[in-house]
């Protein structure tokens, strides 16, 4: 069964009820209300409280499909998403599954190149956008095969090439499309990228997604009274999938437009949210207002929250104890996973481990998980080796990529990447990544694309990503940076060089030193990550006390 039919089911058996809320904070009225008081308010013009019920939310998928039939949309085709958390995300999401094309999420931090780099890469042939992205994607439209672009914004910001999404919806039908979708029909492509920083197209059928709505269900238990707090990015299977169990029990979801504690803190009083799925980073930023005095908790009403898990990156054990000593009444729960694995859940927890934080748990709903050494045989418990899971959820292939396809994909198998044990009662922890990925408060970045960069400067003989250990953000990254003979350069003027970057690119951190090589020229990361990870990690536990 396709999640569309989900959906459906949901519009015709809650058609009252709330299903999707988005509060964006920034617009907040100067007031003491709450937050649902406010519901029909404005402030600069924006609404800071939306929210759709089921039914309207099926008419908005029904009417955004129809109208992609009358551009000639067509079962296989795809169509881009390039947009800000936002309540109409969703019904754009869907409504392009509803007409049997494939959904193409883009991660709202692409620079103007890597937007043209995906949309070519997957055959896009339309692209919905908002007004965060007009100039980006004005700056690389002239060299993109698109002939169809809609902007989901205000009507009077629309750029000349685009058609308004509000505007061409209000008219089109709201009667299902009459396609057929099967578990084996090709669904979605999402993105992920190796150690060159080159994305790569992860193709997912109906299948995959359908799975994700059973795993997360049967992990966290969502039960038609539940409320979900949405924080993350949409565009990642991370959000996306943990969304589906929400989909799956009808229950309804809030999506938040900022991370300050106090907004987190706000809507989960004033929405009754019961499941926070948080980041590390973030989770530590709480703890630590809450610590020092900035947030009193009993100023908001937490009794119905149930459950706080957190993925994207290894959790500290010390964070968990930190959190049940404010919070000991909540369960907690961490999931692993990748896009190729269509997001979390291959390995889970659960709840009732909490005594085996550290570990990312076991094989999850529906999956299997091995770990091999380098003959491509199972280890022995305790020892080292490479990461594979097996399930409903595995990927079809990279798309038009064969060679990368064929050296994770082994047999049903997909080969993590993941280095990682296996202790005597069969959980799972990861040790370290067979690449030089680094996960900094989540995101990926991606050495060589960086090393590329620095290495543009005419004062640069040679230059060394690593990541370091933080206690924020699980690790950073920091620039080795050799410079020719004679030449000079300051941490300064390299940062304001790294400005061409992405924000999120940018190393953190500028050390002037030789950067060593092997007798094949490959650079020697981990005795750089030995010589400066140990100094690294004293001065972030530093910027917490």
């Amino acid at each position: 069964m396709p999640i569309t039919e989900i959906l459906e089911r949901n519009a015709r058996l809650y058609p009252t009820e709330i299903s999707l809320v988005e509060i964006n904070p920034a617009n907040q009225p100067e007031t003491n209300v709450t937050w649902r008081e406010y519901n029909l308010i404005e402030a600069s013009g924006e609404k800071y409280r939306r929210e759709m019920t089921w039914r309207e939310f099926d008419i908005k998928a029904n009417r955004f499909a129809n109208l992609l039939f009358t551009r000639g949309i067509k079962k296989g085709d795809k169509v881009a998403i390039l947009l800000m958390n936002c309540l109409e995300w969703l019904p754009i999401y869907f409504g392009i599954l509803k007409t049997g094309a494939l959904a193409v999420p883009m991660n709202y931090r692409y620079a103007a190149e890597e937007i043209k780099y995906c949309v070519d890469l997957a055959d896009v042939n339309m692209l919905v956008f908002g007004p965060e992205f007009t100039e980006r994607v004005d700056a690389v439209r002239a060299d993109m095969k698109i002939d169809d672009y809609f902007f989901v914004g205000k009507r009077e910001e629309t750029p000349e090439y685009a058609d308004n999404y509000d505007q061409m919806t209000y008219y089109c039908s709201t009667v299902v499309p009459p396609v057929e979708i099967l578990d084996d029909d090709f669904a979605a492509i999402y993105f992920s990228s190796g150690t060159t920083g080159f994305p790569k197209a992860i193709l997912h059928k109906h299948e995959s997604l359908m799975h994700a709505c059973r795993a997360e269900q049967a992990h966290h238990s969502q039960t038609h009274d539940d409320v979900f707090l949405c924080i993350p990015p949409l565009y990642h299977t991370g959000a996306k999938m943990h969304w589906f169990g929400s989909l799956l029990s009808a229950s309804r979801a809030v999506i938040l437009r900022g991370v300050k504690t106090e907004w987190v803190l706000q809507a989960i009083s004033e929405e009754k949210a019961t499941i926070v799925w948080l980041l590390v980073p973030w989770a530590q930023d709480m703890l630590d207002d809450i610590e020092r005095g900035a947030i009193d908790l009993d100023d908001y009403r937490l009794s119905q929250w149930r459950l706080m898990h957190i993925g994207a990156q290894p959790v500290p054990p010390s964070l968990i104890k930190r959190w049940k000593s404010v919070f000991p009444k909540h369960d907690y729960d961490t999931n692993y996973g990748l896009s190729e694995s269509i997001g979390p859940g291959c390995v889970h927890l659960g709840v009732e481990n909490i005594h085996k934080v550290g570990a990312i748990g076991k094989a999850g709903f529906g999956w299997d998980t091995k770990i091999i050494g380098n003959d491509g045989e199972p280890v022995k418990p305790g020892e080292v080796g490479e990461l594979c899971v097996k399930g409903p959820g595995v990927m079809s292939c990279y798309y038009k990529n064969e060679q990368a396809t064929n050296e994770v994909l082994r047999d049903g198998w997909l080969l993590t990447g993941d280095m990682a044990r296996e202790d005597s009662e069969g959980f799972i922890y990861l040790v370290d990544r067979k690449k030089d990925v680094i996960i900094t408060g989540g995101e990926n970045l991606y050495p060589v694309e960086i090393e590329n960069f620095i290495r543009k400067h005419d004062a640069v003989k040679d230059v060394a990503v690593i990541g370091l250990p933080h206690a924020r953000l699980g690790e950073i990254a920091a620039a080795i940076v050799e410079l020719k003979e004679g030449a000079s350069l300051t941490e300064d003027e390299l940062n304001a060089f790294c400005e061409g970057m992405p924000r999120y690119k940018r190393p953190r951190r500028v050390i002037f030193a030789d950067v060593p090589r092997n007798p094949t020229g490959k650079i020697e990361k981990p005795k750089l990550r030995e010589i400066y990870g140990a100094k690294s990690l004293v001065a972030s536990q530093n910027e917490l006390i």
